[in-house]
């Protein structure tokens, strides 16, 4: 029903394809500032795209205040990883600030190897200004446009002219720019962007140090200011690192609702456009072999078969009509299929409802964690749809423990992903990154599946149990059937190999930018393109699994039930190929900690992927065949 109720949608959906991240609700109201007001940056964690492990800001001896304050986070900031805290980096609204000093440090052995091991890996900082978060803006050189990274690393590596020796630097000078939006009547500014341009100076100063000591390389009041970083700051022990940052304020035309566009700027769209086509012409081959075959056999069956019809044609045709008494015998290991098909239906709901609030800009990136969060607390509540499900085809294979089916249900999905995510989660423990999961945090996840989760998989059982039986529409064998010899082709591993291909061809271009936005640090925020490729696929696993389904009936070969669900889960086993392809061609992981992550995190993807997509193919394969055997007239 979920399926159907969001096609009324499609029409509003459809207008935000092009342009999904122009329309959506922020995360936060909109906040006006005075002249003089005070604006307090936040900041969050240390991120690197070569280890993958998230650390806080105050993991290395940055200068902070006397008291550390965590801003309240939601369960997906946790799970991201995100530990917002207070800073001393404070401006005071359209008021321009040149050299201030944050702090000095002295560097003793352990401080200065913690900044060489964070440069070494390329961490950037990040920090938040209005629930903005910090930018450098770099110019492209193919085009005249402006790209925008998150974050500033910790410093760089280098050597001085003359040395071959390689030393670590730090970004000790930070240059930012707030852009604001004014309100002509009312004098009052909105912040619309915040970025920065680091520097690593050595800074000079005369006599001893003191708060009063002026800097005799950034000093306003000699209009002498950091423009370069022609002579860094080293990171060594013993070396004194004073920390200190300007901010500018320019006025912009670029509205509040509009701030995050820059962010999410699209530049690639005709690739999107080529990957929705590329995928267009896949659903119109399998939907041409699905009418033919619908042609070829329910149109002839159903008039009784033409009378002048040759005698092989009518043998071709009535190959799967010969296995009707088997079709619908119950298949090997059923109770685990009415589980791996509750499980399919739960994920199925869950990403549908998560693309539409997406779409309808519920889940933008200004709302922090909130794509995860909703995504975790629509897998909870659409338990109920996955009790009924399983149930139902519990009932239908004549079972009668209708509450062991509900609580495996309940139970082994979660349960094997549990596992996968304990020793991950042991292995970033162990690297002391603020990705590890919190024992709290992990206590709500525990009551959300046990508390919430696994009850309403038994109600949804329960009403699933209490409906009539499904019926067959043709009566089954006592006896079963003997199935001859299956050439090679129908083979099932290969039939199953091959029906993986195009579901997968069908999403692997999307694939690659979702990949790049989890592993490297960038916004993904196109669920237009997203919702299609989505409904391409659910077209792509339903066809090819009818398709082969069908192949398989007439040659006799009735045990369909499995391998329905099989045909298109075998998508999964591709992308987690293309996920091992990626991580050795566009990532520069070098960590095996970092590797296991990748590898087990992508292995959940898969096995989720292969759930949705084998569930889709199992119910097109069930409509089919009961819509076959139930057009025509058995003897």
């Amino acid at each position: 029903m979920a399926f159907w109720r969001s096609i009324a949608f499609s029409a509003l959906l459809l207008l935000l394809i092009h342009h999904a991240h122009c329309f959506y609700l922020p995360g936060v109201a909109p906040q006006d500032f005075q002249k003089g007001d005070l604006l307090q940056v936040k900041v969050n964690k240390l991120t690197s795209v070569k280890t993958q492990l998230p650390y806080t800001y105050y993991s290395l001896p940055y200068c902070s205040p006397a008291k550390i304050q965590d801003s309240a986070e939601n369960l997906g900031e946790v799970l991201r990883g995100d530990r917002i805290e207070n800073s001393l980096y404070a401006f005071k609204m359209r008021e321009p600030q040149l050299c201030n000093v944050v702090c000095n440090r002295k560097l003793d052995a352990k401080a200065a190897k913690e900044f060489k091991e964070k440069i070494n890996d390329e961490y950037r900082v990040n920090m938040i200004l209005d629930n903005l978060p910090l930018v450098v803006p770099l110019k492209r050189n193919d085009m005249d446009s402006t790209v925008y990274q998150l974050g500033f690393h910790v410093g760089l590596k280098g050597q001085y002219s003359g040395s071959k020796e390689e030393k670590f630097f730090i970004h000790n000078h930070l240059a930012f720019t707030v852009k604001y939006h004014k309100d002509l009547q009312t004098e009052s500014a909105r912040i619309v962007g915040f970025e920065v341009k680091p520097f690593s100076v050595k800074h000079e100063y005369e006599g001893k140090w003191d708060e009063k000591t002026r800097l005799t390389t950034c000093d306003p009041h000699a209009k002498h200011t950091v423009v370069n970083s022609n002579t860094p700051q080293e990171v060594e022990e013993n070396q004194e690192i004073i920390f200190t940052y300007d901010v500018e304020f320019q006025e912009s035309d670029v509205k509040w609702a509009s701030r995050w566009d820059a962010y999410l700027l699209m530049n690639d769209d005709q690739i999107h456009w080529f990957s929705i086509v590329n995928s267009l012409m896949i659903v119109l081959f399998l939907s041409g072999m699905v009418a033919m075959i619908m042609l070829r056999t329910l149109y002839r069956d159903i008039s009784k078969y033409n009378e002048l019809e040759t005698q092989e044609e009518a043998q071709e045709e009535t190959g799967w009509k010969l296995v009707h008494g088997d079709v619908f015998r119950p298949p090997q290991n059923s109770d685990l299929l009415c589980v791996y098909v509750g499980t399919g239906v739960q994920f199925f709901g869950m990403i549908l409802v998560t693309m539409i609030f997406a779409m309808l800009g519920f889940l933008s990136p200004s709302n922090r964690g909130g794509l995860m969060t909703a995504m975790l607390l629509l897998w909870v509540f659409m338990g109920i749809f996955a009790g009924y499900a399983s149930t139902r085809l519990y009932k239908m294979f004549k079972g009668s423990e209708w509450k062991k089916i509900a609580l495996r249900t309940a139970i082994l999905f979660p349960a094997s992903v549990s596992v996968i995510f304990a020793v991950l989660n042991t292995l970033i423990w162990g690297q002391k990154s603020s990705g590890a999961v919190p024992f709290g945090t992990m206590f709500a996840l525990i009551f959300l599946w046990f508390g919430i989760s696994v009850p309403l998989v038994f109600v949804g059982s329960y009403v699933g149990f209490k409906k009539p039986a499904i019926e067959s529409p043709v009566k089954i064998n006592k006896i079963p059937r003997q199935i001859p010899e299956q050439a090679w082709y129908m083979n099932p591993a290969f039939s199953v190999l091959i029906g993986g291909i195009l579901p997968f061809g069908a999403v692997f271009i999307e694939l690659f930018f979702i990949l790049t936005s989890i592993w490297l640090n960038q916004f993904y925020y196109i669920f237009g393109f997203l919702f299609l490729v989505f409904i391409i696929l659910i077209i792509t696993c339903a066809e090819i699994t009818i398709v082969l389904c069908y192949f398989q009936l007439c040659s006799e070969d009735y045990l369909w039930w499995w391998r329905s669900y099989l045909t298109s889960g075998s998508s999964a086993l591709y992308l987690f190929l293309y996920a091992t392809f990626y991580f050795f061609t566009k990532l520069e992981i070098t960590k095996l900690v970092s590797a296991i992550l990748y590898f087990g995190y992508m292995l959940i993807a898969s096995y989720s992927f292969f759930v949705v997509t084998g569930t889709i193919g199992f119910y097109a394969c069930f409509w089919f065949t009961r819509l076959i055997y139930s057009s025509v007239k058995i003897d």
